[in-house]
């Protein structure tokens, strides 16, 4: 057994892997061996064919099977013992090896083509990207402690419409002359009624019952974006939607929200011994920093790797990728000539960023490992568990490891765990690099910094909530 490699040029190498007899022989007589034992051949008892019945028939199959085995195990052996940093992984070169003949042939020789990983000197000297921190107004406390009053409030279903209600029920839409329409709208909706936007529909809705009608229109009550999520229809038809409806009431639900006091410290943040109001709001308004803090580091993430990747010099082993893309893509519809096509927009900046990503895991660790997305998602379900009756708080940890556990062992479950980490532990060394500027921000400045980082890169589909500066990772 033997394994050497010829280098080609700075990049590219062919490794030879050599097979001799005695590398293979005693291992294929074995298993020949034990399956003369029970072979079943006709004209013969089980187990009692002649061996060389038995090698002329089998024996090329299992020299195969071995001789590949080895090649694995040693080829692989050979990249780690050499301490290889390859670029995808090697590929068989047959037009050297030619067609082993396992018939006849004793001996054999393998050529596998491989390819380096290039040497990637990161200047962050030509990184250039501010740190945004987002403001948060007093408004803006206010209204979270205004919705997590209402979250932990009195949950009711009155009989009587009231202001601040949710109410739902039927809404038909009429003809002309009052009543109802032929093929019109016909659909359940719910809302808000504080959210009808003219106040003499609004009022006509207030202290109806269940079963009672109303009757309005539904362009004045709730605008074109309404009409066109919940009455089904498209962007165009929404906009000329001017009929009255028939709105029949099913019911309404209530919230009466709960009062700011020491019990609703306990139970939004229990075990942190807040005290009064202001301590309240300052731990609400750090929630809020951290949630705007996500988004600022994602875009400055994305910002810093979209410039390390404008700026990426090294020269790369194009035509081996494209054999090796060729070789494991899943995508059957995949060609030479759609890879070509595709190349500089889908495939080249993918390979770089994944030559980049092993530059800065030399740098620092920021692959996400097993233990931080388990403690992750221990932090998540500590956050939403109300323990259970007569359980000591090991028993309740022990539970919680116990699920982290099993939730964390399929990654399909945690992709966005992993890629919360991933950012997180990304941010931390660009941020150690580069040392940015950190500039505070409005959140309507933020979002038009991203809106514009968007556009800048291109970005043809925008994430849902683009109009808010919402980001997301790039990868």
């Amino acid at each position: 057994m033997n394994v050497t490699r010829e280098n080609l040029n700075d990049l590219e190498l062919c490794i030879k892997v050599e097979v001799a007899a005695a590398d293979y022989g005693e291992a294929v007589t074995k298993q020949l061996k034990r399956y003369r034992q029970k072979a079943v051949i006709p004209g013969f008892r089980k187990g009692m064919a002649p061996m060389g019945m038995i090698e002329r028939m089998y024996k090329p199959a299992f020299i195969a099977d071995e001789v590949n085995n080895i090649i694995a195990q040693n080829l692989y052996k050979y990249i780690d013992d050499e301490k290889l940093e390859l670029l995808g992984s090697p590929l068989s070169n047959d037009e050297k090896t030619g067609k082993p003949d396992f018939d006849h042939q004793t001996d054999f020789v393998f050529y596998f083509d491989a390819a380096l990983m290039p040497k990637v000197d990161i200047d962050w000297g030509k990184v250039d990207a501010k740190l945004l921190q987002i403001k948060v107004p007093a408004k803006e406390v206010d209204s979270q402690i205004e919705n997590i009053a209402k979250r932990y409030g009195k949950f009711e279903t009155p009989d009587t419409v009231g202001e601040e209600d949710h109410v739902y029920g039927k809404a038909v839409e009429l003809g002309k002359d009052g009543k109802e329409k032929e093929g019109g709208v016909s659909v359940f909706i719910s809302f808000e009624v504080k959210d009808v936007k003219d106040a003499d529909i609004r009022q006509s809705i207030v202290g109806k019952k269940n079963d009672e009608k109303v009757v309005f229109n539904a362009f004045k009550a709730f605008g074109s974006a309404f009409i066109e999520k919940n009455f089904r229809l498209e962007a165009a038809a929404a906009k000329k939607f001017k009929s009255d409806v028939e709105f029949t009431i099913s019911g309404c639900s209530r919230i009466t929200p709960h009062e700011v006091d020491a019990e609703l410290f306990a139970q939004v943040y229990p075990g942190e011994d807040i005290k009064d109001e202001a301590q309240f709001r300052k731990a609400v308004s750090k929630e809020i920093e951290k949630a705007n803090d996500e988004q600022c580091h994602i875009l400055f993430v994305n910002q810093v790797r979209r410039q390390l990747l404008d700026n990426f010099g090294a020269t790369l082993p194009e035509a081996f990728m494209k054999r090796w893309i060729l070789s494991r893509d899943n995508d059957k519809e995949l060609t030479a000539e759609k890879l070509d096509a595709e190349w500089g927009d889908k495939y080249l900046p993918a390979l770089k960023w994944e030559i980049l990503d092993a530059a800065l895991n030399k740098i620092k660790n920021i692959e996400p490992s097993h233990n931080e997305i388990v403690d992750y998602v221990k932090d998540i379900l500590r956050r939403n568990d109300h323990g259970e009756a007569d359980e000591t708080p090991e028993a309740a940890e022990e539970r919680i490891e116990k699920a982290a556990q099993s939730i964390a062992a399929d990654r399909a479950n945690v992709s966005q765990i992993v890629d919360r980490i991933y950012v997180d532990k990304t941010f931390g060394l660009f941020k150690e690099q580069i040392k940015p500027e950190v500039e505070k921000v409005t959140a309507k400045e933020f979002g038009e910094r991203a809106n514009a980082d968007n556009e800048q890169r291109g970005k043809k589909e925008k994430p849902a909530a683009a109009d808010d500066g919402q980001q997301s990772l790039e990868l």
